[in-house]
């Protein structure tokens, strides 16, 4: 769905909305009245995340595993139906335009997309599209994942249906759940996403609440990604950013033949050279950092600009304020202490996951 069919339910119930800072055209819940305790779910048991405002591009076609393989970062030919990995869309320069989740089929593949991006991948994929036997479509109208994260998450989704034991990173099945088909896919992080698409979404919560999990919004969802370090598309990762920048090292392959981007990403393998690294830093503070907020690291009375903020969240963990930045090399290691642009606080690198 372009927008999450659940928010007038959402704000029904009490949830505060808020734009998400990865699509500030979309609303999700901020919080639901208790982020503690939607934290605290997150990291002891099940945190239940709105996701349905997701995109989705399908590939149909005899000639689209060739086609993908030979555009994205990583694997596709050798995939099988029941598998999926992350993956990328570069550009020439080893950059990230696109990420996205794939799932392949027995006779398609589907490319589970960040909020407001499917339209996008579909025109950048179209560009590349010439003689092949394939059609792409976006078919986010009928995209409408729900997220379940947390160590008791397959639990609570094993009392609607039965989890694969066997379900592998970002493989994916397909279930039965209240007489209508369920899509099943293991996702970043240990979360579980589910979708039984937009007709049936918020059946769809209301049994994940019953069944036991705990309803999160934005707030929590940011302190424990930032605490695990991971980058969030279209707020740490954008096309000024090569894969490697950001963490992203499980959704490019270096072990397959050539394909957008590929000749950048195989020299900094093999030569180094990354100018900066994500990373958290441990506030002095509570208040929120800026996106943008300067990293200056003060010696003997200069002052050199040596990183640059991208997200901010409260961490329960710290009980203080923490940031993902990008921080320039020969300064990454823990305990390397910055200025926060000219406010006076500090923020000092950490090692995740927290």
């Amino acid at each position: 769905m372009e927008r999450s069919p659940l928010l007038a339910s959402h704000q029904a119930r009490g949830a505060r909305l808020a734009a998400r800072p990865e699509a500030p055209e979309h609303a999700a819940p901020l919080l639901f009245g208790d982020v503690p305790a939607e934290y605290r779910a997150g990291r002891e048991r099940c945190a239940l995340l709105d996701a349905s405002d997701r995109g989705r591009v399908r590939v149909t076609g005899a000639d689209a595993a060739d086609f993908l393989h030979r555009l994205l970062a990583n694997h596709v030919r050798s995939l099988r139906p029941g598998e999926g990995n992350a993956n990328l869309l570069l550009s020439p320069k080893g950059k990230v335009l696109f990420d996205f989740e794939l799932a392949r089929h027995a006779e398609h593949f589907e490319l589970s997309t960040p909020p407001g991006r499917a339209a996008s991948l579909v025109a950048a994929l179209e560009r590349y599209h010439f003689a092949e036997k394939l059609t792409i479509a976006d078919t986010s109208a009928d995209h409408a994942p729900l997220e379940c994260l947390g160590p008791q998450s397959s639990s609570v989704v094993g009392r609607l249906v039965e989890v694969p034991p066997e379900l592998a990173p970002f493989g994916w099945k397909a279930l039965a759940w209240d007489g209508r088909p369920l899509f099943l896919q293991a996702v970043a992080g240990g979360a579980l996403r589910l979708d039984a698409g937009a007709q049936h979404v918020e059946r769809l919560w209301d049994a994940l609440r019953d069944a036991g999990a705990t309803p999160a919004g934005l707030v929590a969802r940011d302190s424990l990604r930032i605490e695990a370090g991971r980058a969030l598309s279209g707020v740490d990762v954008d096309e000024n950013v090569y894969p490697q920048e950001a963490g992203l090292d499980g959704a490019f392959a270096l072990d397959k033949g050539c394909y957008v981007g590929q000749e950048v990403v195989a020299k900094i393998d093999t030569y180094g050279g990354l100018n900066k690294r994500l990373l958290p830093l441990r506030v002095d503070h509570s208040d929120p950092v800026a996106r943008g907020t300067p990293l200056v690291l003060v010696e003997e009375g200069e002052r050199r600009e040596l990183g640059l903020v991208t997200s901010w969240a409260y961490s329960f963990a710290l009980d203080t304020g923490l940031v993902l930045a990008y921080v320039k090399r020969q300064h990454q290691e823990a305990g390397t202490t910055f200025e926060l642009g000219t406010s006076g606080a500090r923020a000092t690198v950490v090692q995740p996951p927290l």
